[in-house]
């Protein structure tokens, strides 16, 4: 079994593939680095790394054995994340974003039964934009997002808002004045695309690629906020379905909004990484679905 040292040497040397900053941020001399790596290289019996007296290369073995590490490692400090937190109860600091105004009243009641029941953490809130939702909280600047489902690559907490579909059109269209439309309607329209920083699941939630019939959707232009792609729909450049939250937030003289009458409700809730599942995210998660029932 690999020792701790050995496998905080490994991964070490496999991200800065340069043995003196290996050295420098383990605070070892490069010596002790070089004694490890052949030490492992000897129990594996293949090279982990190709050393010249220029470049430091993985190996294919290497590359590999990095790869299997990490999630086993980034598991190892979850766990013990957790324990720490849960010895600790919940307390410091726990930051929550949110996306649009849609989500703003169910996180408020989400803040307010969770800081009651644990006064001593404070919380910390955010809006965050479609640009920014995922890197929030893979570089811990978010602990939990509440956003609309599926996210990929996420956890996902239960479901604390339902709404329906409706398809945004300009105020003069002749979609305009129906009762409501079909999702095949997609395929007579380009669909304003959301960038290219969201989530692919959800982009094919939203924005699917073909109709329940399977007929090709045309794509439109691309917006980079929620504002501005419903100011693309204004303009004629395109269609896009959204919740009817959004209509009611977002009402404007030069839109209008159609129910879709054959498409699944949106689902918002909870998200945040797996490996940051701590007491307080935890805690927080039970008390939105507490103060959100549906």
């Amino acid at each position: 079994m690999l020792e701790r040292h050995e496998v905080e040497t490994f991964l070490t040397l496999a991200e800065e593939l340069h043995f003196g900053r290996t050295a420098e941020r383990l605070r070892v001399t490069t010596g002790r680095i070089s004694h490890v790596v052949k030490k492992l290289e000897r129990r594996v019996g293949a090279p982990l790394f190709e050393r010249t007296s220029r470049v430091v290369r993985l190996t294919p073995i290497g590359a590999r054995l990095a790869d299997d590490l990490r999630p086993l490692v980034a598991g190892v400090e979850a766990a013990v994340r957790r324990a720490v937190d849960a010895g600790r109860g919940v307390t410091g600091r726990l930051r929550v974003a949110f996306v649009g105004e849609t989500a703003a009243p169910v996180l408020l009641r989400a803040i307010t039964l969770f800081s009651e029941r644990h006064p001593d953490c404070e919380v910390v809130v955010t809006e965050a934009h479609l640009a920014n939702t995922r890197s929030g909280l893979l570089d811990g600047t978010v602990d939990v997002l509440i956003a609309s489902f599926p996210f990929d690559g996420m956890a996902n907490g239960p479901v604390l808002l339902l709404e329906r579909r409706v398809l945004a059109v300009p105020a003069g269209h002749a979609l305009a004045a129906a009762g409501s439309v079909s999702l095949e309607v997609l395929a007579d329209h380009p669909v304003v695309q959301y960038p290219e920083v969201t989530s692919a699941a959800f982009k094919r939630d939203r924005t699917p690629e073909r109709t329940p019939s399977g007929r090709p959707v045309p794509k439109g232009p691309v917006g980079n906020t929620v504002p501005e792609m419903l100011s693309l729909v204004a303009l004629g450049r395109g269609v896009l379905p959204v919740g009817e939250l959004t209509a009611r937030y977002s009402s404007r003289p030069d839109l209008a909004y159609v129910p879709i009458h054959d498409a699944p409700p949106i689902r918002r809730g909870p998200v945040w990484l797996e490996t940051n599942t701590t007491a307080r995210v935890r805690e927080f998660v039970r008390a939105a679905a507490d103060a959100n029932p549906l």
